[in-house]
């Protein structure tokens, strides 16, 4: 399975009573899809993690706004809960049999982890948590980007042998290079306007694979 990128926010205080707000400021930061946008499910968890949704409800036939979401985790605000939501944003996505780009959804897991909930995950995780899709979609494959790239990558399965072979045509590396880019950009902007919106102590972009995940990003970034 691909690794994943997350990003994690712990806030300067993250009382019961403000649950609510700073979830509804944190929400209206995503970038949402222009094809696919509003929030197709909600699960509430109370306790730990371990425990069944103590609610969870599926929008993907008539996705709802952030106001629609918030009136219905209103009822369930507790300081012993997380709230689970999904939604999607626009990426550039790399398509290895037409070796061509396309802006196209990818799902954004957004986890909100109340102080109590879980023996006080939110200080390992953050109080906001988003899963923002596939690694690949900011560092790209086989490090073939950034100051290091390799010569030469074995192939891991069909797939990535139809996608190195693309990558064999310089001008096919060049549009990789730019549309992962575009990618990372558009993250560094969501981080910025998530820092201004919420009352942030702390924020990390990091992911499974990345040993130090904004390094990399910067390394990408930096390469001319």
């Amino acid at each position: 399975m691909a690794n994943q990128a997350y990003v994690s926010v712990w806030c300067r205080d993250f009382p019961e009573d403000q649950i609510l707000n700073r979830l509804d400021m944190f929400l209206a930061t995503i970038p949402f899809s222009a094809a696919r946008p509003g929030i197709d499910r909600i699960a509430i968890r109370a306790i730990e993690a371990s425990e069944p949704p103590i609610l969870e409800q599926d929008f993907r036939a008539m996705p709802i706004e952030i106001a629609g979401a918030i009136d219905i985790i209103r009822g369930y605000v507790h300081s012993d809960c997380s709230y689970e939501l999904r939604c999607y944003w626009d990426l550039a996505v790399f398509d290895s049999s037409s070796a061509k780009f396309t802006m196209e959804p990818q799902s954004i897991e957004v986890l909100c982890n109340a102080p109590d909930y879980d023996n006080g995950l939110w200080v390992e995780n953050g109080h906001c948590q988003v899963c923002l899709g596939f690694e690949h979609s900011f560092t790209g494959h086989a490090g073939l980007l950034g100051p290091q790239r390799r010569a030469s990558a074995l192939a891991a399965s069909q797939e990535e042998a139809r996608f190195l072979e693309a990558m064999a045509w310089p001008e096919n590396i060049e549009r990789y290079q730019e549309k992962t880019r575009e990618n990372i950009r558009k993250l560094l902007d969501w981080t910025q306007r998530m820092a201004k919106a919420v009352p942030v102590e702390r924020l990390r972009l990091w992911s499974e694979g990345e040993e130090d995940l904004e390094a990399r990003l910067e390394e990408i970034l930096a390469v001319q």
